[in-house]
């Protein structure tokens, strides 16, 4: 997600502060801002530790997408479906997925979202994606979802300390 997400803006963040050094990794663990792994997070849970301001950023909706090949080919009832590793087990995501595929069978499992995505575009099955990726690529339909909508709220963290130092400089 960093990579479409954010990564397309950090030019314009360069341009406004351009003694910013960044360092932007998509792993799936969550750093510890209280332990200085990191001076900013963005996490799609709200964190919830007291030495931390947290400010809500933007709510992403995600919907299941096809490639129009894969669904020209399937019919609903012999569907495959693209999930996340046993790693993300209990993301919502996977939870809204498996909601979603039924007893159809996950044929790939990945905890990258841009592995899923291309998979998805090269009609390998059926992945739930967030909409800024999928509604926007040429290559992928989105489908009609059972049930609620999936969304997630966006969050940005940083050690109280580092927003009071940082805030008396404006």
């Amino acid at each position: 997600m960093a990579a479409a997400l954010i990564a397309p803006r950090l030019s314009d963040l360069r341009e406004r502060y351009p003694a910013l050094q960044i360092r932007l990794d998509g792993d799936t663990r969550n750093v510890s801002l209280v332990r200085r792994e990191a001076d900013v997070a963005i996490r799609l849970s709200r964190p919830d530790d007291a030495e931390l301001v947290v400010r809500k950023l933007s709510t992403v909706t995600f919907s299941l997408y096809g490639s129009p090949a894969y669904l020209a080919s399937y019919g609903e009832d012999v569907r495959a479906y693209i999930g996340y590793d046993s790693s993300m087990d209990d993301t919502p995501q996977q939870t809204w997925l498996l909601a979603q595929s039924g007893a159809a069978p996950i044929v790939l499992r990945s905890n990258d979202l841009a592995i899923q995505a291309a998979a998805v575009a090269a009609g390998v099955g059926i992945g739930v994606l967030p909409d800024f990726i999928g509604g926007r690529a040429e290559r992928m339909i989105r489908l009609p979802n059972t049930g609620a909508a999936l969304e997630r709220d966006v969050w940005i963290a940083v050690h109280s300390d580092y927003a009071t130092r940082h805030a008396s400089r404006q």
